[in-house]
């Protein structure tokens, strides 16, 4: 089965100079949960911005589904950017219709999609972030976790391939951080969760590469590597107070 991501020897400078990737090679199979990490600076926004095309230029390959991101073919890119949902990392700068159906409804809207099939691709949407009952609601009315499970509802809506997800537990109150963290676990699409929250990491994603310098440093189960503390002080990954990597392998199975 084709790869949902694939990224070979991808290298980018920014127009100043800054070279921020410096040949990053990952594959992610389809259904994979994956988690991003690595310290502020290593280049985790700017290999997430190539996925969908936002960023170009550079050397190297990236091909989503097995399409590749081509800036140069308008249609491969719209097709792209529908196969790679990014939920950012603030809900507000996703939601800016008046309600949140119109919000949610936006995306499929723009592929051409109209009447009862664009209402059941909204439904289902919500309903799969447990947020049908609010379809009518202004977003900026409900609560910061609200309103990231529906920026999560916006690109479900899209049917993507890979639902990139930047800090998705950032913010977050203990119980909307369980609810989020069960929604993610119950979708069946390819994850790919960048984050500094290790134990969110662990509980979501089997599967974690660790970015740092511009390079992948490491790439392994999430588990062993937070049970590797020269790897994670290497790379200024820390664990929180009290947090046991053993005890949460037990309790993962």
């Amino acid at each position: 089965m084709t790869p949902s991501l694939e990224v070979s020897g991808l290298a980018y400078a920014y127009p100043d100079g800054t070279q921020a990737l410096y040949g990053v090679d990952v594959t992610i199979g389809r259904g994979e949960r994956v988690a991003l990490l690595g310290p502020n600076g290593a280049g985790k926004t700017t290999l997430v911005l190539h996925l969908n095309g936002i960023l170009s230029g550079g050397l190297g390959e990236v091909r989503v589904g097995g399409l590749a991101v081509d800036p140069k073919d308008k249609k491969g890119l719209r097709e792209v950017r529908r196969r790679v949902g990014i939920v950012f990392q603030d809900p507000d700068d996703q939601l800016f219709m008046p309600t949140v159906g119109e919000d949610v409804a936006f995306g499929p809207a723009n592929l051409g999609l109209r009447g009862a099939e664009l209402d059941a691709r909204v439904k289902d949407a919500l309903g799969r972030v447990g947020m049908l009952d609010v379809a009518d609601r202004p977003p900026q009315h409900l609560s910061f976790g609200q309103r990231r499970r529906v920026a999560v509802a916006t690109v479900l809506a899209m049917r993507p391939e890979i639902l990139v997800l930047d800090e998705p537990s950032s913010n977050l109150d203990p119980a909307s951080r369980r609810e989020l963290a069960e929604i993610l676990l119950g979708l069946d699409v390819t994850v790919l969760m960048v984050t500094h929250d290790l134990p969110y990491a662990a509980e979501l994603c089997p599967r974690s590469l660790i970015l740092s310098g511009g390079v992948i440093a490491a790439d392994a189960p999430t588990l062993d590597i937070l049970r590797d503390d020269d790897l994670l002080a290497a790379h200024r990954l820390e664990l929180p107070f009290g947090f046991d990597p053993a005890a949460a392998a037990r309790l993962l199975g």
